[in-house]
């Protein structure tokens, strides 16, 4: 049942300009599967959705596979466009992000597949990472403000 309702996510969101997790679960019930909005919420952890902006200003689910070779220019786009603010105390990173982008910024992080990096947790709009050391946060901090700053 889950790698099907899985699949069908996948076809949803490839086909349809999907918004929201109740958008999703209601796409999903009219095409058969009863699914609790905490259900939606794995499903979009495992199968690594995240959301672009659209051409319209709005935003949408999105999977991103790592063979796509347009991941890493996406990623920075994303990444430049919905950034705020980057700070970090001791070995502790906080990105603060556009309202509903935390999740975007939060992939574009964790594909940076940096070794420092212990890992990350994406709200709304905060990506919470963790670093080795204080001079590993410091080093990353750098990295990505270089990354916001690059024309």
């Amino acid at each position: 049942m889950k790698i099907s309702r899985q699949t069908k996510i996948l076809e949803i969101i490839e086909n349809n300009a999907v918004e929201t997790q109740e958008d999703l679960a209601e796409r999903l019930r009219l095409e058969g599967y009863n699914v609790t909005q905490a259900t939606i919420s794995r499903d979009i952890r495992e199968l690594k959705l995240t959301k672009l902006a659209t051409e319209n200003g709005r935003q949408k689910y999105a999977s991103i596979s790592k063979t796509d070779t347009e991941v890493s220019d996406r990623l920075i786009r994303v990444f430049r466009d919905a950034v705020i603010k980057v700070d970090f105390a001791q070995n502790m990173i906080v990105i603060k992000t556009l309202n509903g982008m935390g999740m975007a910024v939060g992939v574009a992080v964790d594909n940076m597949e940096n070794s420092d990096i212990l890992g990350s947790i994406a709200g709304d709009d905060t990506v919470f990472c963790v670093a080795r050391t204080h001079n590993q946060a410091l080093d990353f901090i750098q990295k990505l403000t270089r990354i916001i700053n690059a024309e």
